[in-house]
């Protein structure tokens, strides 16, 4: 049935052929019909094999024009005659695609001063001379658990610049990426291969004088790096701030000898080489003449890397320390030794003699040392001072300068000092004029010594001067230092002539220096001859008053007799001393308290300056007392410290800044613990108290002013006879203190002879001294 049905269109096909032609055709056709009907139903059931042939013809046909398409060769029809020839080279040769080494520089900076930010910009724009992109970035705004890892796939080279902050501490900027470095440096969960593909360098910024803590931050950043796999395209640089043993001179060069470096080994890196020597080498061994050279410049890394990064790290033996100090870029192309490898017998001998020739160099710098101890008579060992460095470099010349210090030689210094610009004007003069009868307009405040042992918070000079514990810079003599210190000072004064103001009587004065504050900057006693320095201002009939900060007991007993001999106590324990002077020494505490002792064997005037830093020392009564009883001073100076501007270097506030009463109320509370000591002097404008011993009150009244020509008189008469005569005493060259002068006086101070300057919206007096 299903057969029929489908056969019916073609039988309908069949009738109407024939009826369309059945008319007009004869009866004999009807075979055509037939014949036609079976034509047509034979092909119906063959259509199977029709499709199949169809199909295999057209498929045939798309596969020969497919072949003969990839056969036919086109070529074109160039419009010149001729080609040119770098047309020609390109069809020979053709150009491959070029590869990129180096994606870029990511410069990274931990800074507190702001050092290293400078160094960071500056290395940036070297960089980019070279054609590469350069970015600088501060580690406060970097996250490291997010990005670090991405830099070990970004083809990127990563530069870090970090300075080492107190107790060798990172600077605040870089604090968290310091902890989480080392975190992950021993963090199984990190792996010691989080970090395999990241190519670094470092270079860090500290002060040798630190022994214990030199350069501590770069030197751990440097090995937590290494141990995370990291790989060192240059060997960590040690910028070193103290210029008696950098390498170079200064904190400054030193970075530009370690940049130099670093900028021909990025250039190589661009240009896809592994090895320093281009791989020109034979046999796959580098055999570079420099290899020598860089292998004991490598050993002197490690014999000096010290630095504490954490107390588990701290039992790192030096073989590790070879391995972690060791870096691609400086070991002539050899690989690097895979992390926990052991190194071989056969160098091991190598090894210790680069150690052994490193400490015998290191030894040899010992022994030139100028040792202030073993000075006498203003007279010092001689040492080759051509070898020597000067203390003050180009930077830190410049700084000092803008500062407004007129320098002197290679480590001296003057400078006006605010009040004798006041006292010239008529405008009152400084707490030692209330307190000691000194004319301001005729004191010059100098120093033979820019260096210092301490790192005070309260710093005026915001840590711009050099520090160091003993002398190591070349030396100039004190006559030229008193002579060209002098000229300073006139010329200043000078500068002076016809302003508004002056007094002509007292500008007159003013050229005539009268007395001299080594207190201006540094550590005046650090100097080997300030013996031979105090005479000529004796000499010239020009009183001394020298401030020392207590770190040298054996300089103070050795020190000839001095006008007025100062030391700064700034706390009364051992903690509140280390946290606020921030001293280099590591007997600090010993030294502090032997030179209190010395102070007290004096038997000219001597006095404690006490500073007052509020919520630092101001709750210490009582360990002060005890202090003063070691020491038996003559007058203790208590004083508000002086805020002198936002530092970097310092977290010293206005908040910390007390009030004077708050000053009056602790020298009255330390006055009824010192039965011998009575408030003696006031000086409200330099927010400061003198308490004075019982000694210098006679009949009732004070006699704390000096008696200047008296004591000239008593120091001459004390050098001529070559100290054999009988040393004379504070007593001796006393003079009677003014009423305006004594504490409770309606003059709070401040001398009736001249005019009370007031300066408008002051709130709060900061001015000091």
């Amino acid at each position: 049935m299903f057969t029929k049905l489908r056969m019916l269109p073609l039988t309908l096909l069949a009738d109407s052929v024939s009826h369309a032609f059945g008319a007009e055709l004869p009866s004999n056709l009807d075979n055509v019909r037939r014949f036609t009907e079976s034509y047509v139903l034979a092909l119906w059931h063959n259509r199977l094999y029709i499709y199949t042939a169809a199909a295999v013809v057209v498929g045939i046909w798309f596969a020969l024009n497919l072949v003969l398409k990839k056969k036919k060769v086109v070529t074109p029809v160039s419009p010149w005659r001729y080609q040119t020839t770098e047309t020609t080279e390109k069809k020979k040769y053709p150009v491959k695609e070029k590869v990129e080494h180096v994606s870029g520089v990511k410069i990274f900076y931990g800074s507190q001063t702001g050092t290293a930010k400078g160094f960071a910009k500056e290395l940036a724009e070297d960089v980019k001379n070279l054609g590469l992109i350069s970015e600088v970035i501060d580690l406060k705004d970097y996250d490291p658990d997010d990005r670090l890892s991405d830099e070990c796939t970004s083809k990127a080279v990563c530069v870090f610049l970090l300075a080492t902050y107190t107790d060798g501490k990172p600077t605040e900027t870089a604090e968290w990426f310091c902890k989480w470095l080392e975190e992950a440096s021993t963090d199984f969960r990190y792996g010691k291969t989080y970090l395999k593909g990241l190519r670094y360098t470092v270079f860090g910024l500290g002060n040798s004088v630190y022994t214990d803590h030199y350069n501590t931050v770069a030197k751990c950043v440097d090995k937590w790096l290494w141990i995370l796999s990291g790989s060192r395209v240059l060997t960590r640089g040690d910028g070193d701030n103290n210029v008696a043993k950098s390498r170079h001179g200064s904190v400054q060069a030193d970075f530009q000898a370690w940049k130099g470096r670093l900028l021909t080994r990025l250039q190589a890196l661009a240009r896809g080489e592994k090895k320093k020597c281009s791989g020109q080498c034979k046999n796959g061994t580098c055999k570079s003449k420099k290899k020598k050279k860089q292998q004991t410049g490598a050993a002197g890394d490690i014999a000096g890397d010290t630095g504490k990064c954490s107390s588990e790290q701290k039992q790192h033996s030096s073989e590790e320390e070879l391995v972690e100090s060791s870096s691609d870029a400086e070991s002539s192309g050899e690989e690097e030794p895979g992390h926990g490898s052991v190194i071989d017998m056969e160098d091991l001998g190598n090894v210790m003699n680069r150690i052994k020739k490193v400490k015998k160099n290191e030894d040899g710098e010992e022994r030139q040392k100028v040792k202030l101890s073993k000075m006498s008579n203003g007279k010092i060992p001689v040492v080759e001072e051509e070898e020597r460095r000067e203390m003050i470099t180009p930077a830190l010349r410049d700084a000092l300068t803008k500062q407004g210090y007129k320098l002197i030689g290679s480590h001296s210094g003057v400078k006006l000092c605010r009040w004798t610009k006041s006292m010239l004007r008529g405008r009152g003069g400084c707490y030692k004029h209330t307190f000691y009868g000194i004319e301001s307009h005729r004191c010059m405040e100098a120093t033979p010594s820019l260096a210092c042992a301490n790192k005070c918070v309260f710093c005026w000079r915001h840590h711009t001067n050099p520090v160091g514990t003993e002398w190591r810079w070349k030396m100039d003599p004190a006559e030229k230092i008193l002579l060209e210190a002098v000229e300073n000072h006139q010329s200043m004064i000078k500068q002076f002539r016809g302003v508004p103001g002056v007094r002509p009587e007292r500008y007159e004065e003013g050229l005539a220096v009268k007395h001299c504050a080594l207190s201006l900057v540094g550590e005046p006693i650090m100097y080997p001859e300030i013996n031979a320095f105090l005479r000529l201002l004796h000499q010239q009939r020009i009183s001394s008053f020298l401030v020392t900060n207590a770190q040298f007991p054996d300089e103070i007993r050795n020190l000839v007799p001095v006008t007025q001999l100062y030391v700064s106590v700034d706390a009364s324990t051992k903690d509140s001393l280390k946290r606020i002077d921030r001293p280099l020494f590591k007997d600090f505490w010993q030294r502090f308290l032997d030179s209190l002792r010395a102070l007290g064997e004096k038997q000219q005037r001597t006095v404690y300056r006490l500073t007052l830093v509020k919520a630092w020392n101001v709750d210490e009564l009582k360990a002060y007392s005890e202090l003063i009883a070691l020491g038996q001073p003559d007058f203790i100076e208590v004083k508000g410290v002086t805020y002198c501007g936002e530092s970097s270097a310092s977290n010293l506030t206005m908040a910390n800044v007390p009030w004077h009463e708050e000053v009056i109320f602790f020298v009255q509370q330390l006055a009824n613990l010192l039965p011998d000591y009575e408030i003696a002097c006031e000086h409200e404008h330099s927010n400061c108290l003198l308490l004075a011993h019982h000694k210098f009150k006679v009949d009732g009244e004070w006699w704390t002013w000096i008696d200047y020509e008296r004591f000239q008189e008593l120091v001459q008469g004390h050098e001529e006879s070559g100290g054999a005569a009988s040393t004379f005493s504070a007593a001796d060259y006393m003079a009677k203190t003014p009423s305006w002068a004594v504490f409770g006086a309606n003059a709070r101070g401040f001398d009736p002879s001249d005019t009370r300057f007031q300066r408008k919206n002051k709130a709060k007096d900061i001015s000091g001294c």
